[in-house]
């Protein structure tokens, strides 16, 4: 497949997607993207109240556009919300690209994220609410990577560049 992101991050909220996103962007002398951020600006509001005034079905709606949109018109480094690859149409996109899922247990979700910002999705008992998304996604992440990347443990850098070696992608 040409065109396209040379990179696509998924994976769980709280991943590093965004700040891994950014430096294999600069690592590859290409922009970067993130489909959340794009609904924002879109929306003018933060997805958080999003979930809350419209719902999570209208969210998702939003996130399957954007999504389809950066897939179309962006060459550089995406990042997707954490559940982009909820949706089939996103999922069958996705097929045939460079694909990382950045991945991390609970214990590294707590630690990076507390399991208490603001998230709309693990409002009420995080840590479980957490672990029942990881057991509905974990499958959909692998399903559309060609590479899974552990962050556990590891330095942004050290997962980019185990990103750039899994998808076999040069520096700038």
């Amino acid at each position: 497949m040409t065109g396209g992101p040379l990179v696509v991050l998924v994976g769980p909220m709280g991943s590093g997607k965004s700040t891994v996103g950014a430096l294999l962007a600069e690592r590859l002398g290409a922009p970067y993207r993130d489909t959340d951020a794009d609904i924002v600006a879109a929306e003018g509001r933060e997805i958080s109240d999003i979930f809350v005034e419209d719902g999570e079905e209208r969210f998702r709606a939003l996130e399957k556009a954007a999504v389809a949109r950066a897939l179309a018109d962006h060459e550089g480094v995406l990042a997707l919300g954490g559940g982009a690859v909820l949706d089939a149409d996103t999922r069958a996109l996705l097929a045939g690209r460079p694909v990382a899922y950045l991945s991390m247990d609970v214990e590294e979700a707590v630690r990076r994220v507390g399991l208490g910002a603001a998230r709309p999705l693990l409002a009420v008992n995080p840590r479980r609410q957490w672990r029942e998304l990881m057991d509905a996604r974990r499958h959909l992440y692998e399903e559309v990577a060609r590479a899974v990347v552990a962050t556990d443990a590891r330095t942004p850098e050290e997962v980019a560049e185990a990103v750039l070696d899994a998808l076999e992608l040069k520096d700038a």
